[in-house]
């Protein structure tokens, strides 16, 4: 694949999310203020002293919406990469299996499907201590189910062709077949489905934030800051809709970049070669 290829809403994409990344990595040098830091009065107009003005504590928007990045890209990424990790090895094993495994993982899958994913969430949320990493966990085991139904797709797809039977002829164990054979051409639309479960995480945390239920104040994430300033509307105050605007900002970037490994991924089967 050559870098003049790649079109240019790819390109927007990949430079939102890298600056999005790069915000959060290095937010503690970049961002003017402390995350916690009131530095002024409530809902206080942008000014040379604060570029976004400040929330509803007095604490600068620009610095909260940095380290908001930081704990809003690490929880998404992270969840997103513990229910791909779920998801694909079950799917893949159910896939390779067949017979009572692919049926009891497909039924048990097909079970939790059925549950309206935000009530479940709430109900258990509200049950667990509040933690982050319980947090990243509910998650992930929520949204690998819709990883496992992809996986079990692409993995049914492949698992049929000539070099998989080849493998088990071989004497090939299991985990050979699913990593060496099967994961290797299927990576195209996985990526591309990475990508997609990404951008659901961020808004799913962004909403269980907003409910009171994700990342617990004073620590800053965009989904939580909409929440804090949702009163400001009433009086004019747009403190709101800066942290929902880049939301939306970073949601689309990603649905870009999700568009164009779509795009480039003709089938299900992938191939080595695509990636």
């Amino acid at each position: 694949m050559r870098l003049r290829e790649i079109p240019l809403t790819a390109w927007i994409g990949i430079l939102g999310i890298l600056f999005a990344f790069g915000c959060a990595v290095f937010a503690p040098l970049i961002a003017p203020y402390g995350e916690r830091e009131i530095v002024a009065g409530v809902w206080e107009p942008a000014s040379d002293l604060y570029l976004l003005g400040t929330d509803n504590l007095g604490r600068d928007l620009l610095s909260r919406l940095i380290y908001g990045a930081q704990t809003t890209l690490f929880v998404s990424l992270a969840a997103s990469i513990l229910s791909f990790s779920i998801g694909i090895f079950l799917s893949f094993t159910a896939a390779v299996s067949g017979g009572p495994i692919d049926q009891g993982l497909s039924r048990l899958n097909d079970l939790m499907m059925s549950i309206p994913t935000l009530i479940f969430a709430l109900v258990v949320l509200a049950v667990l201590p509040q933690n982050i990493f319980i947090l990243i966990a509910v998650m992930a085991i929520l949204d690998s189910t819709r990883v496992y139904r992809l996986g079990r797709a692409v993995a049914l797809d492949v698992a049929v062709m000539e070099f998989v039977e080849a493998a088990k002829l071989r004497g090939e164990g299991r985990m050979w077949i699913i990593f060496r054979e099967i994961l290797p051409n299927t990576l195209s639309p996985l990526l591309a489905e990475f990508g997609l479960r990404f951008a659901f995480s961020i808004l799913f945390l962004s909403t269980l934030s907003f409910l009171g239920l994700g990342i617990q104040p004073p620590a800053a994430d965009w989904g939580g800051m909409v929440k804090d300033n949702k009163d400001g509307i009433i009086f004019g105050i747009q403190a709101a809709l800066i942290p929902g605007g880049a939301i939306a900002a970073l949601a689309i970037c990603v649905n870009m970049v999700v568009d164009w490994l779509l795009k480039r991924t003709s089938s299900l089967k992938g191939g080595r070669g695509d990636v």
